[in-house]
């Protein structure tokens, strides 16, 4: 096994025989790592984006101000364009604090910890109380019935199945309670749903997070409440009726005008080839969104910056894209894809960060070509490059913002952080600056740009 010591690293993992070729991109990719963790910007970008400008929830002055904010960063880099896509986004307002009140119970009258769901209808400002209904599974609905259901407020309590050691798995496995539950208990008469937090972990932080309602059903209000008070109204419903008072005041403003942010360096052979790198710039409203996505937004600026204090001049265009409207709508994606498609551009590839700073761990990667097991392996091939810096790649999901992109038949990869922690910050209030580590945050940095790196120089077959 060729064996290489750079500036004190120990990069293993390579062919048995030393080759020339794959010797000069281990010390290259070196070099990308010392840039990022020297001249990396992402952390006062982060902290920029997060503590001077804030939450950035899409259609507010806020998420304006992160548009300008980090166009104006790519424009100091030098980068062949930088500009602004127009998107239309959907604008939905908080409210008033939520309130969520247990009314009747042997423990008396008290308040949850709650935050409403992203997109819910408001109570009005009487509020509403009814009877609590206690179910696990959106079937459920089904054989409880209209007769059950009607006049109640339904009580979602499936929580995310903490022997998955993929955090995110866990988290598919149980997200739908929370993105359909109002939707689907408003066909049966409930007058609103109660959701359990999405984390493995028990605490008094509420999450909020997206809710659908489905065309044709009225919509309910839809509200998060925390895992330590989900745990308690449970075990209070075991025992007896439980009557809940809920008020907010959450309210839909129609769509805004907003833009996707980006900017590229032209590839100097392969031009139309296109490698993108990006992140969603909006937020939810509570927390600063930091690990969600600041974080993916500063990294995919930052692989540029990096590129550019290399020298690199790229084969192909590298171009990141700061995504509007993740959250609660995907306009972004959409818009930038509907463009895309429009001009009949290819992207070989695109990279999405939108798990979290977290220790970098690899990448996912999909596609539609039915060549993909074909370029799946060549990608594999890269693997002893990565290995040195913990970095595998596997098969499995991208990204909603890139996932428009899968027409094209490129390769689709998603940025995989370390899982554990993510769920614990993830749409809450304490998804703030200081929970991101900066060199976490640089080492994600550097794990894309070898990537970006590695797909410019070699392409995909």
């Amino acid at each position: 096994m060729a064996l290489f010591l750079v500036f004190g690293y120990q990069l293993v993992g390579l062919h048995a025989q030393s080759n020339p070729k794959s010797d000069a991109d281990a010390f290259y990719i070196r070099e990308i790592y010392n840039v990022a963790l020297t001249k990396g910007k992402s952390y006062p970008w982060l902290e920029y984006l997060c503590n001077r400008i804030g939450a950035r929830l899409s259609g507010t002055p806020q998420a304006a101000s992160a548009v300008e904010y980090t166009r104006q960063m790519l424009d100091t880099m030098g980068l062949d364009s930088v500009w602004l896509q127009p998107c239309m986004v959907p604008h939905w307002n908080r409210g008033e604090k939520e309130i969520v009140r247990i009314t009747h119970s042997k423990m008396g009258s008290f308040d949850l910890k709650a935050l409403a769901l992203g997109n819910s209808e408001g109570t009005g400002p009487n509020g509403l109380a009814a009877e609590v209904i206690e179910v696990k599974r959106l079937d459920e609905l089904e054989s409880l019935g209209r007769e059950r259901l009607a006049g109640k407020i339904v009580f979602f309590n499936r929580p995310m199945d903490p022997t998955q050691l993929n955090t995110f798995a866990a988290y598919g496995g149980a997200v739908d309670q929370r993105g359909l539950g109002a939707s689907r208990a408003s066909k049966y008469g409930a007058l609103a749903v109660l959701v359990r937090s999405m984390t493995t972990r028990l605490d008094d932080v509420p999450h909020t997070g997206s809710s659908t309602y489905e065309p044709g059903v009225t919509p309910i209000p839809a509200l998060g409440i925390s895992t330590n008070d989900a745990e308690l109204l449970s075990r209070l419903l075991k025992e007896e009726p439980v009557r809940v008072y809920i008020r907010n005041t959450s309210h839909m403003m129609g769509m805004k005008p907003s833009h996707n942010v980006i900017g590229e360096i032209r590839g100097s052979e392969k031009p139309e080839e296109i490698i993108l790198i990006g992140g969603h710039l909006d937020s939810w409203d509570v927390g600063t969104g930091a690990h969600d996505d600041g974080a993916g937004c500063v990294q995919a600026m930052d692989v540029l910056q990096v590129l550019k204090r290399l020298n690199y001049r790229p084969k192909r265009t590298i171009r990141c894209v700061l995504f509007m409207n993740e959250e609660n709508g995907l306009k972004g994606g959409q818009a930038y894809a509907e463009v895309s498609n429009r001009k009949k551009e290819f992207h070989l590839a695109a990279i999405e960060s939108d798990r979290g700073g977290f220790t970098p761990r690899g990448f996912t990667c999909e596609s539609e070509n039915r060549a993909f097991d074909k370029k799946y392996k060549q990608i594999m091939e890269w693997s002893p490059l990565l290995e040195a810096y913990g970095l595998s790649f596997k098969r499995g999901g991208s990204g909603a913002d890139i996932g428009p992109l899968r027409s094209q038949k490129g390769v689709l990869f998603g940025f995989e952080p370390d899982s554990q922690r993510y769920f614990d910050y993830h749409h809450t209030a304490i998804d703030t600056f200081e929970t991101v580590n900066k060199r976490e945050l640089e080492l994600g940095t550097a794990a894309m740009t070898a990537l970006v790196y590695l797909l410019d120089k070699f392409g995909l077959e």
